[in-house]
């Protein structure tokens, strides 16, 4: 009994699309895609993407197009036939095609524009005009067009990443400002008092130990303190650490030590003005009165 041989038919056409006849050109040449991102300095996923002629994706027709072209001259292809490939699958039609087409018919005197709808038109295609001749400069510019997209589109990211940065730093700041402030003593026996607004109404009075801390209460309308030992503090706003009251020891006085103060301050240093009181009693690790 006889039996039916299949046949097959091997497709043997070249390809057609912008995107595989770079692809192809490019495996016929060899080189991987990390080859010709190298030569052409576009990014592997930019070089992906119009392989896949998925276009769109790309940041815009410009981007489509200047890529496209280095590709091409990377790989040994027309890089002319590649962008009007390029540009038939975005649909870009020729400018003055479309000023052709859209041509208004006056031989009816009822259908001749008005003087407004004119002035519009010629206003039109004025801007019409000006960015035909911006949008053809980069057709036909591709020496330095690759390095022009990659940096614009560096400029961009990096102004992202600058206000996403920027904005990350504002919120940690107001958090900042909003957290509890709270002084840890460095050493034993470390005198120091605070208060809220005048040195009567007494927040809290101690000789604090090492490693003894106290949190200034967020009820404090005006929290100050008076220390012969402004460097034995170690102070933090919110959790984040912020500089002394001083690198040395000084007698200081009525230093508000809010949050926003405390921030305020340019490195080691008072945020407000401290007087010294040279007639102050000496204590245990610093000035007592």
């Amino acid at each position: 009994m006889a039996e039916d041989e299949a046949t097959f038919e091997i497709d043997n056409s070249e390809p057609t699309a912008p995107g595989e006849r770079l692809r192809a050109a490019r495996e016929a040449k060899g080189m991987s895609v990390e080859d010709v991102a190298s030569a052409t300095r576009i990014p592997k996923r930019h070089l992906e993407t119009i392989e896949d002629g998925d276009f769109a994706v790309l940041p815009g027709r410009t981007y489509a197009i200047g890529f496209s072209r280095s590709y091409a001259r990377a790989v040994g292809l027309n890089d002319e036939e590649i962008v009007n490939d390029v540009r038939e699958q975005l649909g870009i039609e020729d400018p003055a095609e479309r000023l052709r087409d859209g041509t208004m018919q006056t031989e009816d005197p009822t259908r001749l524009p008005s003087r407004g709808l004119v002035i519009a038109s010629i206003i039109a295609g004025i801007v019409l005009l000006i960015g035909v001749f911006a949008f053809s400069r980069s057709f036909f510019s591709p020496e330095s067009e690759a390095d022009s997209l990659l940096a614009a589109e560096e400029q961009r990211t990096e102004a992202e990443q600058q206000a996403q940065a920027a904005a990350t730093q504002s919120v940690a700041r107001a958090a900042a400002v909003e957290g509890p402030v709270v002084f840890t003593s460095t050493q034993d026996g470390m005198w120091v008092r605070f208060y809220d607004g005048d040195e009567s109404n007494v927040l809290m009075e101690s000789l604090m130990g090492k490693g003894e801390s106290y949190t200034v209460p967020d009820t404090a309308s005006d929290p100050q303190v008076r220390t012969g030992r402004p460097d034995a503090f170690t102070i933090t706003v919110g959790g984040k650490s912020v500089p002394r009251l001083a690198e040395n020891d000084a007698v200081v006085s009525d230093v508000p030590v809010n949050a926003k103060a405390l921030l305020a301050r340019d490195g080691v240093g008072l945020p407000g003005t401290a007087a010294a009181d040279p007639a102050a009693q000496g204590g245990p690790g610093g000035a007592q009165r």
